[in-house]
């Protein structure tokens, strides 16, 4: 909170640059989207960090490369045992998964829904009922595991519940 630091200024210029040509170059996933549901008790950027760890793991057979990419700069950090990087497919997205939960609580923030203040079940009918707008099947089915609107309970809603309890294991894996 510091306005004069142009340091910090440059970082964080940066750090939009980055998030823009990332949502430019891959689109957005299912954090992103969830996070519209949670505006009333999260700013969008917590509900994003908070939520992504369980969409990785449901997303985790589509993209392995980058999770091998993501896994190595936690495990530099300390927040991924490096042999957990030879994993594949969900248990290798569950390893990063949990990495980005350790480096989440080691910043302060959150893991997981019940967690934030104000938060209820409301949130997640609020979020599976957004996700049933029509309007929104095309986002649902460019994420990197398409999300059906007829399954949206059983995949999204898996992750929803898995984000509420803090467990990774109720993520749905298809």
């Amino acid at each position: 909170a510091e306005p004069t630091d142009a340091v910090a200024r440059e970082a964080l210029g940066l750090a939009t640059d980055l998030g823009g040509y990332a949502i430019m170059l891959g689109g957005t996933n299912g954090g992103h989207l969830t996070s519209f549901s949670l505006v009333d008790i999260l700013p969008h950027g917590r509900a994003c960090a908070l939520l992504n760890p369980y969409y990785t793991v449901l997303f985790a057979p589509a993209i392995q490369r980058p999770l091998r990419a993501v896994g190595s700069v936690l495990a530099t950090a300390g927040y991924v045992p490096q042999e957990s990087l030879r994993l594949s497919g969900y248990a290798l997205g569950e390893a990063v998964a949990q990495g980005m939960l350790r480096f989440g609580r080691a910043v302060g923030l959150p893991t997981t829904l019940r967690e934030v203040p104000g938060f209820s079940d409301a949130h997640l009918a609020r979020a599976l009922a957004a996700a049933r707008d029509p309007q929104l099947r095309m986002k649902l089915e460019n994420m990197p595991v398409p999300l059906m609107p007829e399954r949206i309970d059983e995949t999204m809603g898996s992750v929803l519940e898995a984000a509420r309890d803090g467990d990774l294991s109720k993520v749905y894996r298809g």
